[in-house]
This record gives C-alpha cells, structure tokens and sequence, in this order.
C-alpha cells in the first residue's frame, strides 16, 4: 500500500443505495422515490463496473471495513448485495475479521429480509429507528411503528453478530424528562452501540418550509444544550459512553467502517452521490460520484464509472481534514500525524489557550482530545487549532 500517516486505519469500501420507499421531512441525503421497481440487475451491473474502475486505480488494499448506506439499503435483494459484496471481494483483498454494515428500516417487510442479508456476508446492520414515540415516528415520516421497531431489533439481535440503531433527539417539542426516559429504553434494547443525533434543519427539506413559515418548533437553545447533556450523562451511567460525538458504545463495540473516515484512512465510494478518499501516487484524491441515480448508471454504461469531480488534496486541506474528523472523536489525534500531512506542527499557543480554557486536554503527551466541556463548542475548537 502507499505509504501515508494513516494508512494503519484500514481501507474501507461505501457502497450508496440511493432508492427510500418515502423522503423522510428532515433528510437532505441523497435519497430518491421511484415508483416503479428499480432495475437492480442493471445497478448490480454498473456497480460492479465502478468497483472494478476504482480498484484500478488503487490496487492491493485489503478491505477492513464495507458500508451499504442510502437511501435505504434494506430495499435490495440479498442476492444483490451478496453479489456486490462478490464483486468487493473478487477485487480488492477482504480481511476475514472485515465488518460489513447494511443500512435498514425497521418495518417488518424488511426485517423478513434480514437472514438473507446475513447469509450474502453482512455481519452487522443499523437500523433507523429514530424514536420510540409514534406521535414523533409519524412527525418524522417514518413507515413503521414503536413495536415494529422494537421487533425489527429484537430479530437483528438474533442474527447478526452486531447491531445498532439510531435515534433523533432534539424533535419538537420534546422535553428533558421524556428523552431521558426514552433513551433509557433505548439502551436496554441497543446492548452495544446507538448512533443519537440532534436533530437540525436542513436545507432545502420539507420541515424547512415548515420552519420558516412558523409551523414546526424546535427546542430553544437552552433545551437543546440540556437534552445533549442528558444523552451524555445517561449514555455514561448505563455503560454506551460516547466514542464520537454523535456515537455511542460499549468499548470494542465501535463502528470500524467509521472510525475509518473520522480517523482519515482511506475509502472507496461507489453508486450515486458517493464520496471517497484515495491515496494514489504522493495524493490523496476527494472523489464524488454523479447524485441522480439514472444519470450515474448511464455515466456508469458509457464511461465505465459515475465520478464527476475530483480534487487532489492540498497538504493544507488534507490537514483541516484529518482535523475536522480526529477531534469529533473521543481519543482524539496524534499531533505528529497533522505534522505529517501538513508539514508544520499545530500553533501550540493557540492549543495552550485552548487547553486553559478546559476545551481540549493532552493524553500521555501524545494524543490531544477535546474535552467534554469542549464539544458542545466542537467547530469552534477545530477552527482555532486549524488556523
């Protein structure tokens, strides 16, 4: 493999199926509703294609990790993804121990998918549950019920060798007490990992123009900070303490296919909308792929792959990078490695400022960290320290 600063992180593999049965209000993915049925021989065939393109290009990785994120992943036939996986595997060199992830609703029609999913290679799902309150599931457009949820968990539990699942927090009208009940109900359930978002309004999506036409309200920024306090407190005291800023789990239990992105390794993105990192030559290579899934697949049919932008990383910003990923998570970074990218050592009098002020701490002189004082203010540490 080229020889990079983090080349040790593993080389993960994020394969985007961009199809949702319905657009969640609060999504900006790149997530479509098509409906009539998807032609999945013909994606199955542009996939491997584009898996084949970009193998070419950076040969002899070993895959650590592979991801189906969307969309909604659990919309594909297990025979597509135990193909796909076919295709990663007869290109690239898979570690045996590699965590493979599939994205999925938790309604029952697709947690009747789930065996299938497990016998094509997939050892660990995450599931969308995003509430345990139906009032808020339908606020938030989803297509299945607590119980559904909760029975969906209960047959992930039984199948695969690990699982997660994901809740929004910070919904209208939600309060302290309520979120801490709830997530208390959730780890019972979540045994080893929960990824816990608060919610924000995005751009460009339906509670967008709810907001801004007075019709949706979301907790004051007082509330907000106090439901973020709760997660922390609660997630800490029944053993699921945050590893990242947004991510939950026993020790061991980590997502890997992530903590490849969040500690800079390297990454293949295939399908529509997918972003990569790639280390070829002496340059790291951003990539993206064309979003509207037909347009990629003819892409795909004619030039061999969907990529439409490609930028080789300055050493300036593969620094602000690995930045912007490392300090999100809990161990935070080796300060040797920002030296290695950029070819200058972090501003100590900025890092000492910031050390004073409780926002960041050395760990045996090191590794630099965010503290739990600082991550509430995460972007504005991360701005000092890359100046």
């Amino acid at each position: 493999m080229i020889d990079h600063p983090t080349r040790d992180v593993g080389f993960g593999v994020y394969l985007h199926w961009p199809f949702c049965a319905s657009k969640c209000p609060y999504c900006d993915f790149n997530s479509h509703v098509r409906h009539q049925p998807v032609d999945q021989e013909r994606y199955l065939a542009a996939f491997r294609r584009e898996i084949a393109h970009v193998a070419a290009r950076v040969p002899g990785r070993t895959v650590t990790s592979i991801f189906f994120g969307g969309g909604t992943p659990s919309l594909m036939k297990p025979q597509t993804v135990g193909a796909i996986l076919d295709a990663v595997g007869g290109t690239w060199a898979v570690d045996p121990k590699a965590e493979v992830t599939l994205e999925a609703n938790p309604t029952s029609v697709e947690a009747e998918r789930f065996r299938g999913y497990r016998a094509a290679g997939v050892n660990r799902v995450s599931l969308g549950v995003q509430a345990l309150n139906d009032t808020d599931l339908r606020r938030l457009g989803r297509m299945h019920s607590v119980d559904e949820a909760l029975a969906a968990v209960d047959v992930a539990a039984s199948i695969f060798e690990r699982y997660s699942f994901d809740l929004i927090y910070a919904r209208p009208d939600q309060t302290p007490e309520a979120w801490k009940a709830e997530l208390e109900r959730a780890i019972a359930r979540a045994v080893e990992h929960l990824s816990l978002y608060q919610l924000t309004i995005e751009p460009g999506t339906w509670f967008e123009r709810l907001y801004n036409a007075g019709k949706l309200t979301m907790p004051d920024e007082e509330t907000g900070r106090a439901l973020y306090d709760i997660t922390q407190e609660t997630c800490d005291r029944l053993g699921l303490p945050s590893y990242e800023i947004s991510n939950h789990a026993r020790p061991g239990a980590e997502s890997r296919h992530n903590l490849v992105y969040w500690r800079y390794g390297e990454y293949a993105g295939i399908g529509p909308g997918a972003h990569g990192r790639l280390v070829t030559g002496n340059a790291r290579l951003a990539t993206s792929t064309e979003l509207h899934p037909e347009t990629w697949l003819e892409r795909v049919e004619r030039d061999g792959h969907g990529i439409v932008d490609e930028e080789i990383l300055s050493s300036t910003a593969e620094g602000d990078e690995f930045l912007l990923m490392g300090l999100r998570l809990k161990e935070g970074i080796d300060p040797r490695r920002f030296e290695a990218f950029t070819g200058r050592a972090i501003n100590e009098r900025r890092a000492r400022i910031l050390e004073e002020e409780g926002l960041i701490a050395r760990h045996a002189n090191t590794r630099l960290a965010v503290t739990k004082k600082g991550f509430p203010v995460l972007n504005s540490v991360i701005a000092e320290l890359a100046a």
